[in-house]
């Protein structure tokens, strides 16, 4: 064997002996994945959100509307609240009272406010799907959650904003549904905590069909959001998310 073939071969077996992760998934690749998963050309859903704390149970039941990763409307179904609408479009969130015939606008720190008295707050039910525009993102390795092999990430918030200035979550390896998410302030402090409990599978993909909150600023209270229908990718008139069709 010549001097070259030794020096070949060599290289060759030293080669072998790198261990090679060409497909090592980056903490960015996650969440566009976990984001897409999440997105539809369009949706309409009907369902309800369960509220229990020392009072009791309240419930109320809405319908929902969805286009793309950003434009949602729910409109409110339950005696009570009929008529009340959330519309989230072009960045911004708006809630229309039919009985005052009320406009209102919200951003920043107000998308925390509760909806309905619930444990859900108004980004938590028109959360848009374009994370990475607004967080930074790392993954902390991984853990199982109810036997799901999940990726653990913390995303922090790059301006002010948004409703969590910090968040953790963990994604499922396979489906990338978030089985449960810990949102909290800059300084740390839990504010809220939610964990899914029922699945349900549209379009091949895995989604939340129940899914339960906490909000830690309160006692002895937590919400149960869970879906009825489901339809995905159908004709919508794109009047729906304008403000013109909100407060008709």
């Amino acid at each position: 064997m010549s001097n070259r073939t030794r020096v070949i071969t060599a290289t060759l077996l030293c080669l072998l002996c790198i261990p090679l992760n060409l497909s090592a998934i980056t903490a960015d690749e996650i969440i566009k994945t976990m984001d897409g998963m999440q997105t539809f050309d369009t949706s309409y859903s009907t369902g309800s959100i369960t509220t229990t704390d020392r009072f009791g149970a309240k419930v109320s039941t809405f319908k929902a509307w969805t286009q793309g990763s950003s434009d949602s409307l729910i409109e409110f179904t339950s005696v009570a609240e009929r008529g009340q609408k959330i519309l989230r479009t072009k960045g911004s969130l708006y809630l229309f009272y039919p009985d005052s015939e009320e406009l209102i606008r919200l951003q920043g720190a107000a998308l925390r406010q509760s909806v309905l008295g619930s444990d859900l707050s108004y980004e938590d039910m028109t959360e848009e799907k374009n994370t990475l525009d607004d967080y930074t993102v790392r993954l902390d390795g991984s853990q199982i959650v109810n036997g799901h092999d999940c990726h653990v990430l913390t995303l922090t918030a790059k301006t002010r904003q948004v409703a969590y200035p910090i968040q953790k979550i963990w994604v499922d390896k396979e489906t990338y549904l978030v089985w449960k998410a810990a949102y909290s302030t800059a300084q740390g402090r839990l504010l809220k905590e939610m964990e899914v409990l029922d699945t349900i599978v549209v379009d091949g993909r895995t989604l939340p069909k129940e899914t339960k909150i906490e909000d830690k600023m309160k006692r002895d209270s937590s919400t149960v959001m869970a879906l009825d229908t489901l339809e995905v990718n159908i004709p919508l008139d794109r009047k729906i998310f304008t403000l013109e069709n909100l407060t008709w």
